[in-house]
C-alpha cells in the first residue's frame, strides 16, 4: 500500500494530514474536480530530467511547466520532461503519475512553483490514483525543504 510509507513519514514528523479517498482519476485537474479541491490549492508531481539528474516539480494543477522559464531560473540548459521510462523504477511503492512531492522519500530535489508560496493547504497524490493527503503548506516547506523557482505559466480554460 503506497500511502503507508508516505503517512508513516508524516507521523514521524508529528505532522498533521488528511487523507482523502475518491474514485480512481488520472489527472490533476480530473482529482481536483473529484475531490472538490481547486485547481490552485491541488498540486502535481512532474518528473524533469535537469542534466541528467531527476527532480521533483511541484505546481498547481491548473498549471504547466514553463521550460524556458525554468531553464532561466536554474541557469541549466539542458532540462527536459522525463519519461515514465526514466522514472518508474524510483518509485516502486507508488502507481505511476501518482508520487507524492516529498523528494527526500526517494532520494531527489524538489522544486516548487513560487506562486504556491501564499498558499495555507495543499493536496496531491498520496501514491495512488483514489488517495490524496490534504495538509498545510507550511508543514510541507518544513518537512521537503524545497526550492522555490518561478517555472509556470497557467493553462487558460475554455
Amino acid at each position: 500500500m503506497p500511502i503507508k510509507r508516505l503517512k508513516h513519514y508524516l507521523d514521524e514528523r508529528y505532522v498533521k494530514y488528511v487523507v482523502l479517498s475518491h474514485s480512481t482519476a488520472y489527472t490533476a485537474q480530473e482529482i481536483a474536480q473529484s475531490t472538490h479541491i481547486s485547481g490552485k490549492e491541488f498540486v502535481k508531481t512532474v518528473m524533469v530530467k535537469m542534466d541528467d539528474k531527476l527532480t521533483m516539480v511541484v505546481l498547481p494543477a491548473a498549471c504547466r511547466v514553463d521550460f524556458g522559464l525554468l531553464r532561466r531560473s536554474t541557469g541549466i540548459d539542458r532540462i527536459e520532461l522525463a519519461t515514465e521510462d526514466d522514472f518508474a523504477r524510483m518509485f516502486p511503492d507508488c502507481e505511476i503519475g501518482a508520487m507524492p512531492p516529498f523528494g527526500s522519500l526517494y532520494s531527489m530535489e524538489v522544486v516548487v512553483a513560487k506562486s504556491l508560496q501564499d498558499h495555507d493547504e495543499i493536496a496531491f497524490n498520496a501514491g495512488t490514483h483514489r488517495e490524496i493527503i490534504k495538509m498545510r503548506f507550511s508543514d510541507f516547506v518544513d518537512v521537503v525543504r524545497p526550492r522555490f523557482l518561478e517555472l509556470t505559466f497557467v493553462v487558460p480554460s475554455y
